[in-house]
């Protein structure tokens, strides 16, 4: 197997700075993947076929939630041992457009993740995170990283009012420990309800599947008031030449694909009512 040479030595399990919080083990685990895509020679393919193969080197990655919420200022935090729906279709992206770009180094990760993470990719404070998914499908298909093709694949608008963390700040250690942020997120969620957003139904999923590619990125609309979206994962197609969900999908649990295909999945779970499409573009 081709060695990647890792240029940064380190004396602790654990590196924390002011801007970045990472362990020795999410820099081996990076590294492992860039070592993966350079050994299939994945920077070849179409970034849709890296995000599978990248994906699929996550499964059976345990679920771990909160893993973003370190320290009192807001920083950027690496998790890779463990993660949740979010931070791992936010990884596989991070990685997969690194290979095509052929940066594959830690700190090229590092730079990465934050472009994709944070509004503009600026760290500036706790709300310039992109908490909410339909935020972050806006602010990442704006700056050409993604495309939001819900629209043209058949979706329909969605009419919902967004604004869940500030109806309930008590789930936000940092909105209670900085009430100044509610004000600040009450004007995202504002913006956010003032843009054009689509979605499939969950009943039109199926009559849309060979319309959505493996590698895309679904996010799965939620039935909660106030929340836009209530889980993510990946696109993709099986055998069976079905859609299935290749995911992080709860705590206890490991990162999986389903055994239904996507359509099916959606439809049992009763806070999901149906998905936006997001399609990694070529950097």
């Amino acid at each position: 197997m081709k060695k990647l040479l890792i240029l940064i030595l380190f004396t602790t399990l654990t590196v924390s700075a002011q801007d970045v919080t990472y362990t020795k083990q999410d820099v081996e685990i990076c590294n492992t993947k860039f070592e993966f895509a350079a050994d299939e020679k994945l920077a070849w393919l179409p970034i849709n076929e890296v995000m599978i193969e990248i994906g699929k080197t996550f499964l059976e990655t345990p679920y771990v939630a909160h893993t973003l919420e370190k320290g009192d200022n807001e920083h950027l935090v690496v998790h890779l041992s463990g993660l949740d729906c979010y931070t791992f279709f936010e990884s596989t992206l991070t990685l997969a457009r690194c290979v095509k770009k052929g940066k594959t180094t830690f700190n090229d990760f590092l730079n990465e993740l934050q472009t994709i993470r944070y509004r503009n990719g600026v760290i500036n404070g706790y709300p310039s995170r992109l908490h909410y998914a339909s935020d972050w499908l806006y602010d990442n298909a704006r700056r050409g990283i993604v495309k939001d093709v819900t629209k043209e694949i058949g979706g329909i608008p969605f009419k919902k009012k967004i604004d869940f963390m500030t109806t309930h700040p008590q789930y936000y250690p940092q909105l209670q420990k900085h009430p100044g942020f509610i004000k600040k997120m009450k004007e995202i969620e504002d913006s956010i309800n003032h843009r054009e957003y689509y979605y499939v139904p969950q009943d039109s999923i199926e009559n849309v599947e060979s319309k959505i590619h493996s590698g895309d990125i679904i996010l799965i609309t939620a039935s909660a008031k106030g929340l836009d979206i209530s889980h993510t994962g990946l696109a993709i197609r099986l055998n069976d030449k079905r859609i299935h969900f290749l995911h992080a999908p709860l705590a206890g649990k490991k990162v999986q694909i389903t055994e239904e295909p996507l359509a099916e999945y959606v439809k049992k779970i009763k806070r999901h009512t149906g998905i936006m499409v997001a399609r990694p573009l070529e950097p």
